[in-house]
C-alpha cells in the first residue's frame, strides 16, 4: 500500500525533512491587510508588517472543500492518506479536514492537539511507521493515541505580540518587560496557555526552563526539536548544545512558522519532544 503523509504547514518541519520523507503540506491562509498568502508567510514579512502597522496578521482555516481537493490530488498516486492537522483547540482546520476526508476513501485525519514542531514530531513518527510497513489505519490509530505525550512549549522574551493579540493586558506586558520576565507558553489539552515565568537574561532563563522540563516530564530520548521564531544568534546554538547533553539521539533545529511568529513574535524559542 502506498501511503501519503500530509500535514498542515503549522507542523513547522524544515524543508530538508519534508523532502526526505516525501511529506506534502496543506497551507493555512495568512492575511496581511487585504492580501492573502496561501504558500506560507515568511517571518520577516510578518515582523515588518506588524512594525509598520501595529496589527497582527490573521489566519483563515481551509474549508472542507479545500481539504477534499487536497486529499483527492494525493489519492491519484496513493492508496491512502494520513493527514496531521493543527490542534482542534486552536483552529477549525481539524474539523474542516475531517469533513473533507469523509468525502474521500482511505483518508485518516489526526488531530495533533498541538502546534509547530509538536505536530511535526507526530508527522515524523508516522513516516517511521510507514517505513516499517504499517498500514494507514495502523499509523492513524497509533499516532492519535500518542497526542497526549507531546511536550510543546516556548519561552517568550517579550509580550508585545501577546498584548497586541489581546492575550495579556498592557499592564502585564509592561510589568513583564520591565522586570525582564520570560514567559513560558505551553500547549495543554490542545490549547495554548501561560506557564512558568523566568527572570534574567534569555540564556539563563532557557537553561532553567530546560531543566524544569526534563525534571517534570521525562522525555522519550529518540527525537527533539529546538524551534525558534527568529535566528537568535548564540542563544539558539547554546540551547541546542544543552539539549544534546541530555542524551537525545536526534536533535533537530527548525524555524517557527507563521502561527507561532504571529502570536508570539520574534525572540521566541522552545524545546519540543515526546514524553515517555
Amino acid at each position: 500500500m502506498k501511503i501519503a503523509i500530509t500535514a498542515d504547514d503549522t507542523c513547522d518541519l524544515p524543508k530538508d525533512l519534508i523532502e526526505k520523507h516525501d511529506i506534502t503540506l496543506s497551507y493555512i491562509p495568512n492575511i496581511l491587510g487585504e492580501k492573502e498568502y496561501r504558500n506560507g508567510l515568511p517571518s520577516d514579512e510578518i515582523y515588518e508588517y506588524v512594525a509598520q502597522t501595529g496589527i497582527l496578521p490573521k489566519t483563515a482555516a481551509l474549508n472542507s472543500q479545500d481539504y477534499k481537493e487536497f486529499f483527492e490530488e494525493k489519492l491519484k498516486n496513493h492508496d491512502a492518506v494520513v493527514h496531521f492537522s493543527l490542534s482542534s483547540g486552536i483552529s477549525n482546520s481539524y474539523s474542516s479536514a475531517k469533513r473533507g476526508a469523509e468525502e474521500c476513501k482511505n483518508v485518516f485525519v489526526v488531530d495533533t492537539k498541538s502546534l509547530s514542531s509538536g505536530s511535526g514530531l507526530l508527522v515524523l513518527l508516522a513516516c517511521d511507521l510507514r517505513e516499517e510497513g504499517k498500514s494507514a489505519e495502523e499509523i492513524f490509530e497509533t499516532l492519535q493515541a500518542q497526542t497526549d505525550k507531546i511536550q510543546a512549549s516556548f519561552l517568550i522574551s517579550k509580550l508585545d505580540y501577546l498584548k497586541k493579540g489581546g492575550r495579556c493586558s498592557s499592564i502585564a506586558a509592561f510589568g513583564a518587560n520591565l522586570l525582564g520576565l520570560k514567559i513560558m507558553i505551553e500547549v495543554k489539552d490542545g490549547k495554548m496557555g501561560a506557564g512558568k515565568k523566568y527572570m534574567g537574561k534569555m540564556e539563563n532563563a532557557l537553561s532553567k526552563y530546560l531543566k524544569d522540563l526534563v525534571a517534570n516530564e521525562v522525555p522519550d530520548f529518540n527525537r527533539v526539536f529546538v524551534t525558534s521564531s527568529s535566528k537568535m544568534p548564540g542563544i539558539r546554538e547554546k540551547l541546542v548544545e544543552e539539549v544534546k547533553t541530555l542524551g537525545f539521539k536526534e536533535v533537530l533545529v527548525s524555524d517557527a512558522g507563521s502561527t507561532i511568529c504571529s502570536h508570539c513574535g520574534p525572540g521566541t524559542i522552545g524545546v519540543l519532544y515526546m514524553k515517555k
